[in-house]
């Protein structure tokens, strides 16, 4: 398969139960500003359109209609990169204040992650990539209240200690070698 032709993740839409609270929570804890609103052409719901980026004009969609009888979302999760470690500590924070809960953080060795509910109780990740590789399924706490080069020197102890460590650049490396 041609690299043009692998798919990529290009948006997630989540139907919710009240979509005046769904909307500020996204657009205040991830910065997501709307870019479209309205209803439903093929199917009659209210849909709100968010992006961060320009160049792509929505990578969350909310959706009125989740029935109230629905007491878990059908969607695994939403996941968002940041750039640092503050970052994940202000998502953390500001998700929090905003009614997130079941708030986590897990050092997957090749990410670092934290994992909440969001107020609706789906499941958000919000991580950073790490320099290194290591097989997945992998999954340590991850403590943000420590300082950033301890999390780093510990990150990096566990996984050199892992059997399947690589770095990142050697992963992608072997990965691109395989897929060509």
């Amino acid at each position: 398969m041609t690299a043009s032709a692998l798919p990529n993740l290009s948006h997630v839409g989540v139907f919710v139960h009240d979509l005046p609270r769904m909307v500020d929570f996204y657009t205040s804890v991830f910065g997501l500003k709307i870019t479209d609103r309205g209803m439903g052409k093929t199917f009659r719901n209210e849909l709100v359109f968010l992006s961060a980026r320009p160049e792509q004009h929505h990578q969350l969609v909310l959706s009125s209609g989740r029935p109230a009888e629905a007491v878990f979302s059908t969607v695994m999760q939403l996941s968002f990169i940041v750039q640092a470690l503050d970052d994940l500590r202000r998502v953390k924070q500001d998700a929090l204040r905003l009614g997130a809960s079941q708030m986590r953080g897990l050092n997957h060795g090749n990410a670092l992650s934290i994992y909440f509910s969001d107020p609706e109780g789906n499941t958000v990740e919000v991580y950073l990539d790490t320099p290194y590789y290591v097989a997945q399924p992998h999954g340590d706490p991850l403590d943000l209240e420590k300082a950033d080069a301890e999390i780093w020197t510990e990150t990096e102890r566990i996984c050199r200690a892992d059997p399947t460590f690589l770095p990142r650049e050697e992963w992608q490396r072997q990965f691109s070698a395989e897929s060509a």
